[in-house]
């Protein structure tokens, strides 16, 4: 649980003034504010930087050293926020699609929310996810950008983009966990070469008209399903736009090499 200082904080991080009844309102802008202001990222993992998965650990890095991070550590820390709301929010496991098959058990931390009888999903964890919470049982419009499917135990959300068919990004139950039940996959995730978050460094936030990403050295914007893609030039470019896009500055000694692809600018001087 968070206490009265750490809320505000927390609260000021995601530039929330709001409500602060536990209700699906105030959920709901929340969930929306923390997606407009808290990066997905995981340069963490680039940087040789352990990610500990205690809520001291992830305060300091997301708030108080205003970064991001990847589901394990977002999700877990909006987890103590709405728990230290009032909110009964309970961690579940979900395995991640990765265009032909599902991942393991714990591939993904997500947060069951229940309100009044009814259960909701929140995701700030995923990168280019829902921005709001999405009910579990309830029948979604037919071109909704997202749908969950019930089929047994499992729960699968679905995406669909302009012109798209729908499109599984991970499948769910609703059996509950405590946080040591992810750590063997946050170890795996940081370290294996078959993680996909080995693969590439990424920082990603959802903007009012589509997404801002850095992924190595390329800027992806995406604006009204339009999509443009920058080839960063040099260091300097790649904190310049860490901080224009995420306000995220990185000390001075980070090995910014580590976080790009282009050999040409990791073997600059001073990388």
């Amino acid at each position: 649980m968070l206490n009265d200082q750490e809320i505000r904080l927390y609260l000021e991080r995601i530039n929330y003034s709001g409500i602060m009844t536990a209700d699906l309102a105030t959920l709901t802008a929340l969930h929306q504010a923390h997606m407009w202001h808290i990066p997905f990222e995981n340069l963490d993992i680039h940087l040789n930087i352990p990610i500990k998965l205690s809520h001291p650990a992830l305060f300091d890095k997301v708030v108080l050293k205003r970064r991001g991070g990847f589901c394990y550590e977002l999700n877990y820390l909006f987890f103590a926020l709405l728990s230290s709301l009032g909110f009964y929010t309970q961690l579940i496991s979900a395995q991640v699609f990765n265009g032909k098959s599902y991942g393991p058990e714990f591939d993904h931390l997500l947060l069951l929310v229940t309100l009044n009888n009814q259960q909701f999903i929140a995701d700030v964890g995923f990168g280019d996810s829902f921005q709001t919470p999405l009910a579990i049982h309830h029948h979604s419009h037919e071109n909704a950008a997202y749908q969950i499917m019930q089929s047994d135990a499992f729960y699968t959300v679905m995406q669909k983009k302009s012109n798209q068919e729908y499109r599984p990004q991970y499948q769910f139950t609703l059996n509950t966990y405590d946080i040591s039940d992810f750590a063997d996959m946050c170890i795996y995730q940081q370290t294996s070469p078959a993680s996909h978050f080995t693969q590439k460094s990424i920082c990603s936030i959802a903007t009012m008209e589509g997404r801002n990403t850095i992924s190595n050295g390329c800027v992806i914007q995406t604006k009204h399903d339009r999509r443009t893609i920058h080839h960063i030039s040099d260091i300097a470019e790649y904190r310049q736009r860490l901080q224009q896009y995420f306000q995220v500055s990185l000390p001075e000694n980070t090995c910014i090499a580590a976080l790009l692809h282009s050999k040409k600018i990791a073997n600059q001087v001073g990388a």
